[in-house]
C-alpha cells in the first residue's frame, strides 16, 4: 500500500511535467508573445517557463485537484478494503491457532477464501491504478491541446518563429529575461479559461 501512495502522490504531477514537454516541443513552429526579438537569421524567439505555467493555470490546477480528488478516493478504498482483509486473516489465524475449525477442510476452506479477497484486491487496485494513468494521460494530452491552441492564435498577431519551453535547465540553460513570454501566456490562457466551479 505504501507503493501505492508513492505512485499516487506523484502520479499527476510527473505526468503534467512529461506531457507538457513534448507539447512544448512541439510548438517550435508556432509562437506566443512579449517583446519582438530578432534572434539568429532574423528570427523571433521567446520562451516560456513550463513549470510557471503549470503552477499558475487555472485549467491545470483545476485538472491537478481532480485527479488528486480521484487519487484520495482510490487511496481511501484500497486501504478499507486492505484494513478488512488484515482484520479477517488475523480471525483466521487466531481460529487456526485455536482449532476452532470442525476440520482441516474447513479450515483450508476459509484460508481459501481469503487468499481469493487478497487476489479480488490486489486485482482491484491494479484496475484503479491503471485508470487513475488513463486519465492522467487524457488530462494531459487536454491540457496540452489547450495550450498549443491558444499559442497558435496568439501567435497569430505576434509572429514569432519559435518558442521554446524552460523546465529548470532541461530546455534552456541562459536566456536574457527580455525573451520571457511566461506572463503574458499565462495572463492569456486564464483569461480564455472558465473554470467549471465559477460557470
Amino acid at each position: 500500500m505504501k507503493r501505492l501512495n508513492y505512485f499516487l502522490n506523484g502520479l499527476a504531477a510527473l505526468a503534467f511535467v512529461a506531457l507538457f514537454s513534448q507539447c512544448a516541443g512541439n510548438t517550435n513552429n508556432q509562437s506566443a508573445n512579449a517583446p519582438a526579438q530578432a534572434g539568429l537569421s532574423g528570427m523571433k524567439i521567446a520562451y516560456v517557463e513550463i513549470d510557471t505555467l503549470l503552477a499558475k493555470y487555472n485549467f491545470c490546477i483545476d485538472l491537478n485537484e481532480a485527479m488528486v480528488k480521484k487519487s484520495e478516493n482510490v487511496r481511501l478504498t484500497l486501504n478499507q478494503k486492505a484494513a478488512e482483509l488484515d482484520k479477517q486473516k488475523q480471525e483466521f489465524q487466531t481460529k487456526y491457532q485455536n482449532n476452532a475449525y470442525l476440520s482441516q477442510e474447513r479450515a483450508q476452506q476459509e484460508y481459501n477464501r481469503i487468499a481469493k479477497l487478497e487476489q479480488d484486491l490486489q486485482a482491484l487496485s491494479n484496475k484503479l491504478q491503471s485508470e487513475l494513468m488513463s486519465e492522467n494521460e487524457k488530462n494531459s494530452l487536454q491540457l496540452r491541446d489547450s495550450i498549443n491552441s491558444f499559442l497558435k492564435e496568439y501567435n497569430k498577431t505576434k509572429g514569432y518563429s519559435m518558442i521554446i519551453s524552460n523546465t529548470g535547465f532541461d530546455n534552456l540553460l541562459y536566456a536574457d529575461s527580455v525573451y520571457n513570454i511566461t506572463k503574458e501566456i499565462l495572463e492569456g490562457l486564464n483569461a480564455r479559461y472558465s473554470s467549471p466551479a465559477k460557470k
